[in-house]
């Protein structure tokens, strides 16, 4: 299976209530708050698309757009499985 790589990491600031569970769950620290509280991408580059931010966001807030190459061609994914 082809590996993901980050095209973009979305977060809309005014849906974002500042509850801090995309921070926790990230194991790469990609995330933190910011002075009100609200997710940030800090760390971008550091994304391995494993999508805890995006399953976990209770707000939808998030969206992890990634490309994927295979043997065929390359895809827009906006989560696993698609």
């Amino acid at each position: 299976m082809a590996r993901r790589q980050l095209q973009e990491l979305e977060i809309r600031q005014e849906w974002c209530k500042g509850c801090g569970i995309c921070v926790a769950f990230c194991p790469k620290q990609v995330l933190e708050q910011d002075a009100d509280g609200r997710a940030v991408a800090v760390r971008p580059e550091d994304c391995i698309c494993c999508l805890m931010c995006e399953l976990r966001c209770p707000d939808l807030a998030i969206t992890v757009h990634t490309t994927r190459e295979d043997d065929h061609a390359e895809a827009d994914t906006v989560c696993p499985g698609q």
